[in-house]
């Protein structure tokens, strides 16, 4: 496995082309461009503020920011997910004519949606300044919470970019597992007394952790649970480091399988 990372290394550059291109595939054909990664997450949180307030009734005062932190966190985390069963089968041609080691696309597939997050935290920002909500000296955490979040999916990234290399049909059911998460994760619910989700619920829930890491911070002025993070932290490496070494191994399989 160490041969395998010293190989990776050497593939620097191409990691660094892969999330460059990923960028700007994003919204290449698109006529706003660029402007889609700030108004594709405004539009989504007006959506569901439309619905739980409005259609549905509810929510607290800060309602709107607790929605945005959600939905703009959550949108990292499943387009992650949904784009991890593609990472490799979509370059099969390139990897049928190179050496190349597989678990770079799913990592550098990854780190675009990591970027893209970046201009989320833009309409965060916007979010708490529209509705008066200052974030306090927790904000120093910021860092630390993000990177625990792509180690995360990092770790999914690699395990579902290796199983649809072996069973095509995972790219439809993880459209439903990330429908399932959405809806059992406090996106756009738990923000009133008729809405709470039991406390177990969100304990065991990784994807709970994190987005409640964000409100600590940002929102709520308190530090987020760092022994859960902690716990998401060193599963996520012991994952990541078992999966590489899972690629390692199986590098040819996944050759003929494509």
């Amino acid at each position: 496995m160490r041969n395998y990372i010293k190989e990776m290394r050497k593939r620097k550059d191409l990691l660094i082309y892969l999330v460059k291109s990923g960028l700007k595939a994003d919204n290449r054909d698109s006529y706003l461009g660029y402007f889609w990664w700030l108004l594709d997450p405004l539009l989504n949180v007006g959506i569901y503020y439309l619905l739980r307030v409005v259609i549905l009734g509810g929510g607290g005062p800060n309602f709107p920011v607790y929605l945005a932190i959600g939905l703009v966190v959550w949108r990292w985390m499943s387009t992650t997910i949904n784009g991890s069963t593609r990472s490799i089968t979509r370059y099969s041609s390139i990897i049928n004519q190179v050496y190349l080691p597989k678990s770079i696309f799913p990592i550098a597939l990854s780190l675009t949606q990591m970027f893209n997050f970046m201009f989320g935290l833009i309409v965060i920002a916007i979010f708490l300044a529209l509705f008066g909500v200052v974030p306090g000296w927790q904000v120093i955490y910021l860092p630390i919470i993000i990177l625990v979040q792509l180690l995360f999916l990092l770790a999914i990234a690699l395990f579902f970019g290796y199983v649809a290399v072996f069973i095509r049909d995972i790219d439809n059911l993880t459209k439903h597992i990330t429908r399932i998460l959405f809806f059992t994760t406090p996106i756009i619910w738990g923000d009133d007394g008729n809405m709470r989700f039991p406390q177990i619920l969100i304990d065991l829930n990784p994807f709970a952790v994190i987005i409640n890491s964000y409100r600590d911070i940002l929102m709520y002025r308190t530090s987020p649970d760092f022994m859960s993070l902690t716990i998401v932290a060193i599963m996520s490496i012991v994952v990541i480091l078992l999966l590489l070494r899972h690629y390692s191994k199986n590098e040819h399989k996944i050759i003929k399988a494509l």
